[in-house]
């Protein structure tokens, strides 16, 4: 059993919470993502909920509809176009009941699945366990622009470990996928979880230190914050090389936000 599944669904169910009370017209407001409107983080997330569902029941079916993904991409120079063309439009309030339907639907399947499952990806197979964590992450990441425009203040719940997890795991990534040399040690991380516990990875490197809340460490490698826009306290050469371009989602490397440019 997947208990990330259902973290997944909450995190879901706390961004639909958020917009729940909008109107058809506020689901055109541009975000501080790439001038992302919330349709257009919804549209991305309900269509790549649905390629990783696929994942799970016909890999066939799914490399046919990325495959198509791409090549609208392709001939229009957006995702946002292509995603918009596959999902036909829909968006709004329909766009969002749509999603909530289908990400409960999808929870109870990836929690029964066996977790080291291997399913096909954009990049290299994952563990259904990583995949549904990335859902968890992307859902997570993307909802913060939209909490940012509302100017709503996020409660966060000790479930981000995995995007955490997912933060810690990509240290070696983050360099490799910018041809850079993955460095010896990978520093101390000691973060404090909304519940108040603390977290702790790689507790002998005593030269290298990154402290602080654990919801801000999601912000920096999710790239949803710059490392100077946040509180964490951060030591030592590899630790702040890290810190400032950390990136824990797949995909050619990507410049964080530049400091001020991403707020409530």
């Amino acid at each position: 059993m997947l208990a990330e599944a259902y973290d997944f669904r909450d995190e879901s169910e706390a961004l639909y919470d958020l917009i729940k009370p909008l109107s058809n017209a506020d689901y055109d407001r541009v975000t501080l993502f790439r001038d992302w409107t919330i349709n257009d983080v919804l549209q991305h997330l309900h269509y790549f909920n649905y390629v990783a569902d696929l994942t799970l029941s016909d890999e066939d079916a799914f490399v046919q509809t990325y495959t198509e993904l791409k090549g609208l991409q392709e001939k229009s120079g957006s995702l946002v176009k292509a995603t918009d063309e596959m999902l036909k439009g829909l968006n709004g309030i329909a766009l969002r009941d749509a999603w909530h339907d289908y990400y409960h639907k999808m929870a109870d399947r990836f929690y029964a699945a066996d977790p080291k499952q291997r399913l096909k990806w954009v990049g290299p197979s994952m563990s259904a366990r990583s995949s549904i964590s990335a859902r968890l992450m992307e859902t997570w990441s993307h909802a913060q622009e939209i909490y940012d425009l509302l100017g709503t203040e996020r409660r966060d719940e000790d479930r981000i470990k995995s995007i955490v997890v997912m933060g810690i795991n990509t240290f070696g990534w983050t360099f490799i996928n910018r041809e850079e040399t993955v460095p010896n040690n990978a520093p101390y991380v000691r973060l404090f979880a909304p519940s108040g516990a603390i977290w702790e990875w790689n507790e002998g490197n005593s030269a290298d230190l990154i402290e602080g809340d654990a919801a801000e460490f999601c912000q920096v490698v999710t790239q949803t914050r710059n490392i100077a826009d946040t509180t964490l306290k951060v030591t030592g050469d590899i630790a702040t090389r890290w810190m400032a371009v950390a990136q824990c989602f797949a995909g050619p490397p990507r410049t964080p936000p530049a400091a001020g440019t991403r707020h409530a």
